[in-house]
């Protein structure tokens, strides 16, 4: 059939007028043209789809059911020129995000939900990744954005920092330090300690021996676990104490302590982390962001 988007919109618009002079104004074209275009439509169709009789422009049964079909079509036409708009600008789009225990536990969910608030076109899949991980798949594109542990000096990436959490003790609530009202970092050494596995956790354990080198010990490491839930997990079996950071507050399980460290003024930064370059208008967008809410 030869007929194609023009013909249908002339169509709705006497249909949806039942008159050719209020139609034909409504698009801004000749009352001649529109009257041969709705002719030319009909014919190929094969149908009369408008009863002209008696001066006065009527729908046939016919004419109504393909008024209703030439209304989905201008929707769907309306929306695939919206979405293609919005891909242009970067509105449109899929962004794939990494994350550590740190950064789900701390400020990425508030992050996330108003990114998607602001650009609800813009979908994101979280994944969860260690620092030395998350890099290397920023260096090969399966990943968009990293928030990782900091800090970061590599000139190929950007970053900024979305958290800056102070470090606390974590203890099981029966164990002699949990009454107290903070503890000192050298109160600690000679705790069996429990942390996360090296192979994940090196960022993170770096800080935590620095910290506690500073202080004239190193942890005696009596477990490891994967993630931070392992942790506390076995912290709460009484296997061992940790340190780690105040966002830990958000996923603290029943049976544990946070405890400052009234000597330790260090933090554990969490920072967003991209590529410099070959970025996408969408990742700029989420970069800016960033950025802006920094």
């Amino acid at each position: 059939m030869n007929f194609g988007l023009r013909h249908i919109r002339y169509f709705a618009a006497v249909a949806e007028e039942l008159h050719f002079r209020r139609a034909a104004e409504r698009l801004n074209v000749a009352q001649p043209a529109l009257s041969r275009s709705i002719k030319h439509l009909e014919a190929q169709l094969g149908v009369q789809l408008l009863d002209r009789s008696n001066r006065r422009v009527r729908l046939t049964h016919a004419g109504t059911v393909f008024l209703s079909g030439c209304q989905d079509v201008l929707r769907a036409m309306e929306g695939v020129i919206a979405r293609t708009n919005k891909a242009t600008t970067g509105e449109l789009g899929h962004l794939v995000v990494g994350y550590t225990d740190f950064a789900i536990c701390g400020e990425l969910p508030a992050i996330l939900r108003d990114f998607q608030v602001r650009h609800p076109d813009i979908t994101i899949e979280p994944v969860h990744g260690f620092t030395a991980g998350q890099l290397e798949r920023l260096k090969t594109g399966k990943l968009d954005f990293g928030f990782l542990t900091g800090p970061l000096h590599q000139s190929e990436f950007a970053s900024v920092t979305v958290q800056d959490d102070p470090f606390v003790a974590v203890l099981y609530d029966s164990h002699p330090l949990a009454g107290r009202n903070g503890v000192d970092l050298g109160e600690l050494a000679g705790e069996p300690f429990v942390l996360g596995n090296p192979s994940g956790w090196q960022h993170f354990n770096d800080h935590l021996f620095s910290i506690c080198r500073r202080a004239g010990f190193a942890p005696d490491v009596a477990q490891h676990a994967f993630n931070s839930e392992g942790i506390f997990g076995l912290i709460a079996c009484e296997m061992g104490i940790t340190i780690h950071t105040t966002c830990a507050e958000n996923i603290l399980r029943k049976g544990l302590v946070l405890q400052p460290i009234r000597d330790l003024d260090a933090t554990l930064p969490t920072i967003a982390v991209w590529r410099n370059s070959g970025v996408t208008l969408t990742q700029q967008l989420f970069a800016e962001f960033l950025v802006e809410r920094a």
